[in-house]
């Protein structure tokens, strides 16, 4: 169900920073269009700390009714407290999602036994697939093979995005895990050589802005076609790159602006990307042909 291209969605707001819910339904739809394989709402490309309750759920719900059912739906609930996670995953399990990607706790920093608990009592708690998120950069924890061996042995952990950046570390991670588990990588950039070592796809910054082009990508992994795959690599690489010139969601919600999807509004602390940085956005934004000359704020 979650393999190919999942897209870590942006989520839009109005200049008063409320949710804008006309243009997530917009955005859902255009991906569902064009062939994404799986959404994930509610990341931490989501801006999902700066996220009510209420918001959260509100945005997961969207997803599910534009979704209609052609669209597995992988929604984030993550955080460093254990049982508010198995809350939010239980709220997010009643409106209709068909699994939870879960963002290692942060700050806290737990051991790997630790880790093991964590997860192990949020699959006793709920019923939906867990999606394990490690990503050591943005929380300060790593999830080391051992320990995702040791998960994958639980009924409902089916899978980890592994954005550790580290090749030799998804290298054994997929030695060390049963054929069934999925293994999603966390950048773009990385689609390739995670799917040639036995990745089964990707979850997406970039497909934001080319949901199309980026599932040919992961689903020309999968077929074993990686000449269609480097080919589009190179096409979008410069793409995939921007939108890490500053913190993730910041460069892709201004390229998105760019492209007219959405307005360049961010909550606190995300904020507009510097004028470099901007300008840098904005040239590989029309060097890609998705330029719409929507004037983004500094």
């Amino acid at each position: 169900m979650f393999t190919g291209c999942g897209t870590a969605l942006v989520t839009p707001f109005r200049q008063d920073l409320s949710l804008d819910e006309e243009t997530l339904r917009k955005l859902v739809r255009r991906q569902v269009t064009a062939g994404i394989n799986f959404l994930v709402p509610c990341g931490t490309t989501g801006e999902s700390p700066t996220l009510s309750r209420e918001e959260h759920l509100r945005v997961v719900e969207i997803t599910v009714e534009e979704a209609r059912g052609k669209v597995p739906v992988l929604a984030g609930a993550g955080g460093y407290d254990t049982r508010e996670v198995i809350e939010l995953a239980r709220e997010i399990e009643r409106v209709g999602a068909d699994g939870i990607l879960s963002v290692t706790p942060y700050y806290n920093k737990p051991t790997q036994e630790g880790l093991y608990r964590h997860y192990k009592t949020i699959a006793e708690g709920v019923k939906l697939p867990i999606v394990v998120y490690s990503v050591q950069g943005r929380t300060g924890v790593n999830v080391e093979p051992a320990t995702l061996a040791r998960l994958a042995k639980i009924k409902n952990i089916v899978g980890v995005k592994e954005a550790s950046g580290n090749i030799g570390q998804m290298a054994n991670v997929l030695h060390q895990v049963p054929p069934h588990f999925l293994v999603l990588s966390g950048d773009d950039a990385i689609t390739i050589p995670l799917a040639a070592l036995g990745g089964r796809g990707v979850v997406s910054v970039v497909s934001n802005e080319i949901p199309g082009e980026m599932t040919l990508l992961a689903q020309a992994c999968l077929e074993g076609d990686f000449e269609t795959a480097r080919r589009l690599q190179a096409r979008y690489l410069p793409l995939m790159n921007v939108n890490f010139v500053e913190s993730n969601p910041i460069p892709v919600k201004a390229a998105m602006a760019l492209m007219g999807l959405l307005e360049a509004v961010w909550r606190l602390p995300m904020c507009p990307p510097g004028k470099e940085n901007l300008a840098k956005i904005e040239a590989v934004v029309e060097a890609a042909g998705l330029f719409r000359k929507v004037p983004v704020a500094g």
